[in-house]
């Protein structure tokens, strides 16, 4: 797990980022944890605004390179990028804290809200104040999206790629992992024969590459293998197998394996079987589950601790509904993060290597270009559970729509997210201020209605 020991690459410009010190690598990553609302596509915007345009630790070029290599990876990829990038500029300890830090703001407030939650308490001010977060979150990924696709998407096959992945996902909800395979083939194709399409300059003779880190690649995996088994073998020799904290631990520890392209790719098939094959929560507090996902800071699988924290609380034997609820909620979250910290200090160090294959830098680029479009697919699809209430689904004919019903529209929401577009893209408002106030708008909507 020990950090890389090639030199980072220069910026557009030239110029070459700078190293910070440990703490204020730490005070960075604070900050993001706790304002990173919106999503992936918020997430990533956030980081790269934070971290690419205004610190200036990492070169614009690798910012994009290790974003395509963490859509490649099972797991939430903002998260997993927030790893690498600590990596890269501390090592595994800087990796291990900025992964952490990037999580804990919202598995804490996550976590007091399934407490709330289970005990029935009342959340309508929570609520409320989650209306105007909403709007902002809208706004912020909107503009997410915008800054991405205008640094990606420097050439038509670019925009062509992009625009094919969005229209895939959002009209024919094709697979996420087809989207990305296409894609990188198609990419390659075009390194072979055409780079100038894609922007690649062709490859230099004679550049030394990186030696093979076998070694690091396998302590890391024998290390977190270890680090992600640990609780299961605990639960395994001491409640046993029919536990539901084993039942937990297993499904979580599955769907940590299967997760590509985030959160989103697989929470139809996590709120599927929770509630329908484990019989853990309703189909509606489910929902409320991922509500509250979408409105607290850190990855959105985070509603996994959600599932978990009810799941043990209504079945908490040996142990009281509190604690049991509580031990349900720290396993999933174990089980679910510490193997995104296993492909990152297993794999990331190959990245330098991997990028001085020009085949190789094309697939990576067809596949940031798609991945705008992915983004523009999720925009889209907050966008339509944030302004309205009911959501269903539509075929016409080979087109599978998500389309919302008209009469359910929110015009508290829409409100909200007007004043949340016009501070954000007129005024120019920082991210805080702009959450801070739609948040009291909504709960000043609430208490006036």
């Amino acid at each position: 797990m020990a950090g890389p020991d090639v030199s980072i690459a220069h910026s557009p410009a030239g110029e070459v980022p700078a190293t910070p010190s440990f703490p204020e690598l730490l005070s960075a990553f604070t900050r993001i944890g706790f304002l990173s609302f919106g999503g992936p596509a918020g997430q990533i915007a956030l980081m790269h605004r934070e971290l690419v345009e205004e610190r200036r630790w990492v070169a614009e070029e690798d910012y994009l390179h290790a974003l395509n290599f963490c859509h490649l990876l099972p797991g939430p990829e903002a998260q997993q990028l927030a790893t690498w990038i600590g990596w890269r500029l501390q090592g595994w300890r800087g990796g291990l804290a900025a992964g952490l830090l990037f999580v804990i703001p919202g598995a804490y407030i996550i976590l007091a809200l399934s407490v709330l939650y289970a005990l029935a308490a009342n959340l309508g001010w929570v609520a409320a104040l989650f209306l105007g977060v909403k709007a902002a979150v809208l706004a912020i990924v909107v503009q997410a999206l915008l800054r991405i696709a205008g640094r990606a998407l420097d050439t038509a096959v670019k925009k062509g790629l992009a625009a094919a992945a969005f229209a895939g996902l959002l009209l024919f909800d094709l697979p996420f992992p087809l989207i990305v395979l296409g894609s990188g083939v198609i990419g390659m194709l075009i390194a072979r024969t055409r780079p100038d399409l894609l922007a690649l300059k062709p490859a230099k003779g004679g550049v030394a590459l990186p030696e093979r880190p076998w070694r690091t690649t396998i302590v890391s995996v024998l290390i977190w293998g270890a680090i992600w088994a640990t609780p299961m073998v605990l639960i395994a020799a001491t409640l046993g197998q029919g536990h539901v904290l084993w039942q937990i631990g297993a499904f979580f520890s599955q769907l940590a394996i299967v997760t590509f392209g985030g959160a989103y790719a697989v929470l139809a098939y996590m709120a599927q079987e929770a509630v329908q094959g484990f019989g853990w929560l309703q189909a509606g507090e489910m929902a409320d589950g991922l509500g509250l996902a979408e409105t607290t800071p850190g990855p959105l699988i985070l509603v996994t601790q959600f599932v978990g924290y009810l799941a043990a609380f209504r079945a908490p034997e040996p142990f009281s509904p509190l604690v049991a609820g509580l031990l349900g909620a720290g396993l999933t979250t174990w089980v679910t993060f510490a193997p995104c910290f296993m492909w990152i200090f297993a794999l990331a160090p190959w990245i330098d290597r991997l990028g001085q294959s020009l085949w190789l830098k094309g697939g990576l680029a067809a596949v940031t270009a798609a991945v705008v479009g992915v983004i523009a697919n999720l925009t889209a699809w907050f966008a339509l559970h944030v302004l309205f209430a009911r959501v269903g689904e539509a075929e016409v004919g080979p087109l599978q729509l998500d389309w919302p019903e008209i009469a359910s529209f929110d015009w508290r929401a829409g409100a909200l997210a007007l004043l949340a577009f016009l501070l954000a893209f007129g005024a120019k408002w920082s991210v805080l201020r702009l959450l801070a106030v739609c948040a009291a708008g909504g709960l000043a909507l609430s208490l006036a209605l």
